[in-house]
């Protein structure tokens, strides 16, 4: 089950108190401070392929810090813990709307920062107060929660309605193993490919409405926000190519204008089902939404062929 948005709730480590102590044979006081909380962090992970790992409702706490100690030592800093998501997450602070976003794998970012340690009785002392016996008390570590949401990272992005050929291009163009056949909704989650070092990213079929939730296509369409280049697959065989190009076209603007906007390629797939003269209607029927037209067929070499060199010069 891919998983790509959850609730992470996080904590800093408290801070520890501030110790009362005296020399045992001086007057003076001798408490050292606590130390600091630990802090919560994350980091991008080029591994992760979901967010799996934080389904439920557990909250992760950094470690407390220690209390002071006689002789003016230092109590122990609470361990940091590091959360790692993958990389195209992006996590936003549910009470401020605070945004983080996990571009690489190499910066590390504060979540939940621990709290400081409180001052011993040494630091309360003064020519007047010789033997105080006041401290601090540590600071508790601050708690946040986070919607996190990953968004894929790919060269391409492979949209169009359900049956458009999105997932049978993808394994034919990588070793992807994505599962076909001839009903809708085969595909239930993104899927990704590498093409010769480009990603490419198979979006589940988008429905008209998919913008307003219906569908799959909502769940599914923040995964096209990061991608250069849209390849939008239109089948051949359909009853009405300029519907399927403008029902899909309407959902991107709706859920978010940026994606109709963004550099799209038009593939006309399937075209070993329909005959030569059919075939160039269709490109010309296309070319008039001023987008370049590549027709595909799995079953086509030379067709096949042209797609593959398209895709290594471009990006």
């Amino acid at each position: 089950m891919f998983i790509d948005e959850v609730i992470i709730k996080v904590k800093g480590g408290s801070g520890g108190n501030g110790a009362v102590a005296f020399f045992p044979m001086k007057k003076g006081p001798s408490g050292g401070p606590g130390g600091n909380g630990g802090s919560v962090l994350v980091k991008g992970d080029r591994q992760m392929a979901d967010l799996h790992k934080y389904m439920g409702a557990k909250t992760y706490k950094a470690e407390d810090g220690q209390p002071g100690q006689s002789f003016r030592k230092n109590g122990r800093d609470g361990e940091d813990v590091i959360l790692t998501v993958p990389v195209g997450t992006l996590l936003k602070d549910i009470e401020t709307g605070f945004e983080i976003e996990i571009n690489d794998d190499e910066r590390i970012y504060l979540l939940a920062r621990g709290g400081q340690g409180g001052r011993g009785n040494t630091s309360f002392a003064t020519s007047t107060h010789q033997v105080p016996r006041e401290f601090e008390q540590g600071e508790p570590g601050q708690s946040r929660s986070f919607r996190t949401v990953l968004r894929l990272i790919a060269d391409f992005g492979l949209v169009g309605l359900p049956n458009a050929g999105k997932s049978s291009l993808l394994n034919e163009l990588t070793s992807a193993k994505v599962k076909t056949a001839m009903y809708a909704f085969t595909t239930l989650e993104p899927n990704l490919g590498v093409f010769e070092n480009k990603v490419i990213a198979d979006i589940p079929g988008l429905i008209e409405g998919a913008s307003k939730g219906k569908g799959l296509g909502f769940k599914f369409l923040k995964h096209v926000e990061k991608v250069p280049v849209i390849l939008h697959c239109i089948a051949a065989n359909s009853e009405n190519i300029k519907r399927d190009y403008e029902t899909v076209q309407y959902e991107l603007a709706s859920y978010n204008p940026g994606l109709a906007a963004k550099e799209q390629i038009i593939l006309l797939t399937k075209t070993d089902l329909v005959d030569e003269k059919k075939q160039k209607e269709l490109i010309h029927t296309l070319k008039s939404y001023q987008k370049e037209v590549i027709p595909v067929s799995i079953y086509n070499p030379e067709q096949f062929e042209s797609l593959q060199s398209f895709l290594r010069r471009t990006i």
